[in-house]
């Protein structure tokens, strides 16, 4: 089978090497995937750049996301058919023609299902859905920031928030991207590389605060972020996106930026800190995330959620993809398609 192996870390028209790879083969409890199209995701940027901690050693395969037919079924599988199609959260490994994946982190989808929409839902959706919807549950009339709100996950996060009838105040990097907020219902769309978020808000809510921030940026982002929290606040951290590119200086500098907390003041004023993984919790709590992902495919099926594709590749334009996603310059969910 051919599939893109990640040979270096750098640039994406250096570190990626199409081969042929041996087709792996389903274990107890595993189901293997004849892939259609992969999702990409930021952490994909950090892993080539060798900035993702969680990522396998060099030689690997990368990719998160498969949507495509089931192949090959392991021992104790029942809920799938050979030739039925799926979207599924890869341990790795997707970025290519053929993926396992445990079976509790797959759902059935439709024939006529788009599958970037597909894609969508195994990291970016279901993240989005623990996020707000189990750790830190929103309601009506909370006032919730979303920082980089154009993104997959935050284009979910601004659905879901918006479902739930909360005010939002969506950060993003262009006037195109703030014309995208507001089309999604983003109530106080804020251009970061202009204004400072956290001035925009004080100005707005005052003494008040946050109900709940999303954080994907990291660093001084979160430290600030919590400065905006009101009693009963909580951020969710689910990423570090300021730490891509950055040098080992940079690295420590963005380290700091998040700043070093005492409990403390948190149970003073009845706030949380809330770290959310997607791998970690595939790996130690599949049940969990298979409620996930079944739930969020209800919700896209029934028209509750509607996520966004915002870039359709050929594998043989791996390099502009990656590139693509990197310049920031994305909006939702990018896909890349086998022909």
């Amino acid at each position: 089978m051919k599939a893109f192996v990640l040979t270096k870390h750098g640039s994406a028209d250096k570190a990626f090497e199409l081969r042929e790879t041996q087709r792996p083969v389903p274990q107890a409890g595993q189901i293997l995937v004849a892939v259609e199209a992969f999702g990409l995701n930021f952490a994909d940027i950090m892993a080539r750049q060798g900035k993702y901690e969680d990522a396998p050693k060099i030689p690997s395969i990368l990719g998160y996301e498969v949507v495509g037919r089931v192949a090959e079924i392991g021992s104790g599988v029942t809920n799938f058919q050979l030739g039925q199609r799926v979207t599924a959260l890869t341990r790795f490994g997707g970025y290519a023609e053929f993926a396992l994946t445990d079976a509790r982190a797959a759902v059935a989808i439709p024939e006529d299902l788009d599958a970037g929409v597909a894609a969508a839902i195994a990291t970016q959706y279901c993240t989005a859905y623990y996020s707000a919807y189990e750790m830190a549950p929103l309601f009506l009339g909370n006032h919730v920031l979303i920082q980089a709100a154009a993104g997959g996950v935050g284009t979910a996060l601004v659905q879901m928030a918006k479902n739930r009838g909360c005010i939002v105040y969506g950060t993003a990097g262009s006037e195109e991207k703030l014309n995208y907020l507001r089309g999604l219902g983003v109530d106080y769309p804020i251009n970061y590389r202009t204004t400072d978020f956290a001035d925009y808000i004080k100005k707005h809510r005052g003494a008040a605060g946050l109900d709940v921030i999303f954080d994907s940026i990291g660093g001084k982002s979160v430290s600030k972020g919590i400065k905006l929290l009101g009693a009963g606040g909580r951020i969710v951290c689910y990423g570090a996106a300021v730490r891509t590119g950055s040098s080992k200086i940079g690295d420590l500098r963005m380290l700091l930026g998040f700043g070093f907390y005492s409990p403390v003041p948190f149970l003073m004023k009845s706030q949380g800190l809330i770290g959310v993984n997607m791998l970690k919790l595939a790996d130690n709590r599949p049940d969990t995330l298979q409620r996930c992902m079944q739930q969020v495919a209800t919700m896209i099926l029934n028209g509750e959620l509607t996520p966004h594709v915002g870039g359709k590749f050929s594998y043989k334009e791996m390099a502009k993809a990656h590139d693509f996603l990197e310049g920031r310059s994305s909006m939702g969910k990018i896909i890349v398609y086998w022909e």
